[in-house]
């Protein structure tokens, strides 16, 4: 069972505030469950897109300078000769992080061995880290915050001692496992209250800003948010960096006082989070259906929308698809509430579907 630490002292007495995004987030999560059934076409062209956008957000928070489409011709094997070996070495080994995550994430172990093993898979290709890779470090490090030039413009808190290091590593990953387990307490306050501490005790000697954020993605998706890989985690955080340090600033201060205070982080994670939720959910609507569609379902949906109503026999003379595959598609339009039925038998029609009027 998970003792009756200070972690659980923090997330005592959370403000409404906190609770009202919580409920938010939980919804939407329901929404995308009973969303559709996306292709896994779709699935695998969003996940790659993903995976390019929260490798370059990531690194770029961490001061490397190379753009999502440097990345993507980067991971096509083409080569880039303006950025250094660094550079590129840090966006391979989160790329390649991430995308085991995304794929294997269901047979992943959140424990300090997965923790230590994705530390040394993050900077495989990064020569400079090749003495300290899965290891906890062994001398001081403080966190500092990042320019857009990639350079310290000031130190946002000091970290936990190096001699220190293993016990409270030990610690918070067998409070987060046994909270997690026990369900007393919301897994999203859990999750948040590991990245602050991780962040605080800043285990390794480099690359824990970048392995806070591949952790986001694995503790999210075992705890059922199945659409963190639809939606780039990393590119909101980049996008609000001035709000992720002030945050993080905020509550790192009150870490190990009398009066330990995280809402600042938890207030700046679960905002983004919603944000990511909004977002995987929007993927459902209207204005990104031709996203979710196969080449045959979007010559359906297109017909549709050129025409009042049609018949599946019309729809696949027009199309030329198949007419069972035709059906099949109807299906999936109608769950994702983009088509309506008229009628029955052999007269039923379909139509796009029409807002209702008061």
């Amino acid at each position: 069972m998970a003792k009756n630490t200070k972690f659980d002292q923090r997330l005592r007495n959370i403000p409404n505030k906190i609770w009202a995004l919580i409920t938010q987030i939980d919804r939407l999560q329901g929404q995308w469950i009973a969303g559709a059934k996306l292709s896994p076409q779709v699935l695998g062209r969003l996940k790659r897109s993903v995976l390019i956008t929260s490798t370059g957000a990531s690194t770029r928070i961490e001061g490397a300078k190379l753009s999502d489409e440097d990345i993507e011709k980067m991971m096509r094997g083409i080569f880039i000769q303006k950025f250094t070996n660094r550079d590129k070495q840090e966006v391979k080994g989160y790329y390649e992080l991430l995308e085991n995550i995304f794929s294997s994430w269901k047979t992943l172990r959140f424990n300090e061995s997965t923790i230590k093993h994705f530390h040394k898979e993050l900077l495989k290709h990064v020569e400079k880290d090749k003495r300290h890779r899965g290891e906890y470090k062994k001398k001081e490090n403080k966190v500092h915050m990042i320019d857009e030039a990639g350079k310290s413009v000031g130190v946002l808190f000091d970290t936990t001692q190096a001699y220190l290091t293993p016990k409270e590593m030990q610690e918070l990953v067998e409070w987060t496992q046994a909270a997690l387990k026990e369900k007393k307490i919301h897994s999203l306050l859990i999750v948040g209250n590991f990245l602050v501490q991780f962040l605080n005790i800043h285990p390794f000697e480099d690359g824990n800003g970048r392995l806070s954020r591949v952790l986001t993605n694995l503790l999210l998706l075992k705890e059922g948010y199945e659409y963190a890989p639809y939606v780039s985690h990393e590119k909101l955080i980049e996008d609000n960096k001035p709000d992720y340090y002030g945050a993080l600033r905020k509550s790192q201060k009150t870490v190990k006082t009398k009066n330990e205070n995280i809402t600042p982080w938890i207030d700046f994670f679960l905002t983004i989070f919603l944000k990511q939720s909004e977002m995987a959910v929007e993927l459902l609507s209207k204005e990104n259906i031709e996203k979710l569609l196969t080449k045959k379902q979007l010559a359906v949906w297109q017909y549709l929308e050129s025409v009042d109503e049609a018949t599946p026999l019309e729809i696949a003379e027009k199309t030329k698809v198949a007419h069972p595959t035709v059906r099949q598609v109807l299906d999936k339009l109608m769950r994702l509430k983009k088509v309506e039925r008229i009628g029955q038998g052999r007269s039923t029609n379909y139509r796009k579907k029409r807002p209702f009027l008061l």
